[in-house]
Parts: structure tokens; C-alpha cells; sequence
């Protein structure tokens, strides 16, 4: 498999447990190159990923002295991505929940509309927990109120392609979207800067701990980021109407 010159795959992970080698195996299956940004993991992930990276060129392995969170770990991949040459990033988590047989149809996807975000659209099994399907509801709700119903389907799944420069340019306008708030925010921010959403099915697969499924979704402090978060950026949207109106009057 030749390497991309313009998308790269980004796996935050952060103590992903035994699914961590499997995903990123199972990512380097599809498409090369594949980065893993290591957050301050205490499991010995690291070094597993930086001895498979030792006999595979296509595999890199960026390490972070303390855990700082989801955003945070893709912020210092995005950055460094820039620097490479990268225009795009394809970001999954390093858990196993999401398809890594569909980055070759989001990748293309990307390819045909650069301009755009590529957004997973997440197909829910029997795995998946009641009580996050709720509230992811509610929570698409918000995305939509605040971006004026711009065309995003689901604003936490994660699996995403995302266009380098304009995310880049949000995130390094705010001190936010280093945690859990960081899917829904880019997706958010990135509308405001007038990228498309372009939405593609995407398999997701909740693990039991017994599969060697990890989560470190905390209910309460998660939920209470992502409420703050949407008020937060609530008067940033009322600031925004009048152009959001007009854009969707062209």
C-alpha cells in the first residue's frame, strides 16, 4: 500500500487497554500513514505501539508527557500533520469502537469534496448503552439549533475526516476542545467557518470490559463539560445568525 501524501490517519489513545494493537493494525490494513498520538498512557500502550512502529515506516508513534485529552492529542497531531505536508486527518478513536473499514470510503470522500468535513453517521447495535443514545439526542439538538440545521447528523461520533487548516485555525483560537467537548465543538466552529458537512454510515461497536473494552466517558463530568460548552458557545451563535441566515438563503 503507497502512502498518502495529503491524509494521514490520527489515533488519540490514552490506557486503550488490549484493543489498542487492534486498532491500529486493523487501521494500517486500510491505509497508510497511520499516526497514533500517545496521551500520557500509564498501560504500557507506548511502547507496544513504538515496537510496532519500529518494523512498519507507515506507523508513527507520538508520545505526550501527561494525558491533556482527546483534542489535545489531536491538536499536537494536527500540527504536526501541517508540517508534514498533510491538508487532511481522519480521526478515530484508539478503542475499537470505530470501523476502520471504512476509512478508504471516508478518505475518498474527502478526496472528491476537500472542502468538506466528512462526518460518521454512527449505526448502532445491541451494544449500545440506552442511557448515551439519549443523550446524544439531545445533544444533536443543540448542534443543530447552533449551527442554524447546517447538516450534521451526529455531533459526538468521532469518526470523522476533518480538513486541517480551518481546524487548526479554530482550535488555536480557543483554550477549549481538549476533552470530551472537542468532537462536538469542531463540528460546531467549523460550520461557523462555512465547512460543509458531508454525512457517510459508519458501523460503531461498544465493547464489555470482558472483550477488552475500555471507556473513559464519565457521566456526570462529561455531560456537565458538554451542557457548559454549549452555553458557552451560545452567544458566539447569536453574534453568527444573521450570517448563518444568509447562507442558507444563497
Amino acid at each position: 500500500m503507497s502512502a498518502s501524501r495529503t491524509h494521514v490517519v490520527l489515533i488519540p489513545s490514552y490506557n486503550p487497554g488490549r484493543r489498542g494493537l487492534e486498532t491500529v493494525r486493523a487501521a494500517r490494513a486500510q491505509w497508510a500513514p497511520v499516526w497514533v498520538i500517545v496521551d500520557g498512557s500509564t498501560d504500557g500502550s507506548g511502547e507496544a505501539f513504538a515496537a510496532l512502529a519500529r518494523s512498519d515506516p507507515h506507523l508513527r508513534v507520538l508520545v505526550r508527557a501527561g494525558n491533556g485529552g482527546k483534542g489535545a492529542a489531536l491538536l499536537d497531531g494536527l500540527i504536526e500533520a501541517r508540517r508534514a505536508g498533510f491538508t487532511h486527518a481522519l480521526a478515530m478513536d484508539g478503542d475499537g469502537q470505530h470501523p476502520a473499514q471504512c476509512i478508504g470510503a471516508f478518505m475518498a470522500a474527502s478526496s472528491a469534496t476537500p472542502e468538506a468535513m466528512i462526518l460518521g453517521e454512527p449505526v448502532f447495535d445491541a451494544s449500545a448503552p440506552r442511557i448515551r443514545l439519549r443523550g446524544r439526542r439531545i445533544a444533536n439538538w443543540c448542534t443543530n439549533l447552533e449551527t442554524l440545521w447546517a447538516g450534521i447528523h451526529d455531533t459526538l461520533f468521532g469518526f470523522r475526516v476533518y480538513p486541517i487548516a480551518p481546524l487548526l485555525a479554530a482550535m488555536r483560537r480557543s483554550r477549549w476542545m481538549r476533552r470530551f467537548d472537542f468532537d462536538p465543538e469542531a463540528a460546531v466552529r467549523l460550520s461557523w467557518r462555512g465547512v460543509p458537512a458531508l454525512n457517510l454510515p459508519a458501523p460503531v461497536r461498544y465493547f464489555t470490559a470482558g472483550e477488552g473494552g475500555v471507556s473513559h466517558f464519565n457521566y456526570w463530568r462529561d455531560n456537565v463539560l458538554l451542557t457548559s460548552m454549549y452555553l458557552r458557545l451560545f452567544p458566539g451563535f447569536l453574534m453568527r445568525l444573521p450570517l448563518l441566515i444568509a447562507r442558507r438563503l444563497v
